[in-house]
């Protein structure tokens, strides 16, 4: 029996300020933004599903992203589109294909 399951448990995001982070990501999914910050650089977002992991231990230059980690779900597209142009995220492409688009995180103050 494989002791690895198929399953994902979480997503590490390295952040320049875990804080920030925290503050922007329960902003845009509407969470409370006071939950604990652990050992001074982690905190994980209460998500269904897939945690995703805010770590402001493995942040550096090198390790930032340049294409998109993760997705959101979303039931209207167009809705979530012009809810991040209300919350000022930098979009930097609109919508493709009916189903999805890009933002610009530095921007929001997490990095």
């Amino acid at each position: 029996m494989n002791p690895i399951s198929n399953k994902i448990n979480g997503i590490f995001i390295p952040v320049s300020n875990v804080q920030n982070a925290r503050d922007w990501y329960c902003d845009i999914l509407g969470l409370p933004a006071d939950g604990e910050i652990y050992f001074g650089h982690i905190y994980v977002l209460p998500l269904e599903g897939p945690s995703i992991v805010l770590d402001s231990k493995i942040y550096s230059t090198e390790n930032l992203y340049t294409a998109p980690a993760f997705q959101f779900h979303t039931a209207d597209i167009e809705q979530a589109y012009a809810f991040m142009q209300e919350k000022k995220v930098e979009l930097i492409m609109e919508i493709q294909n009916g189903h999805w688009f890009n933002s610009n995180t530095k921007k929001g103050g997490i990095r």
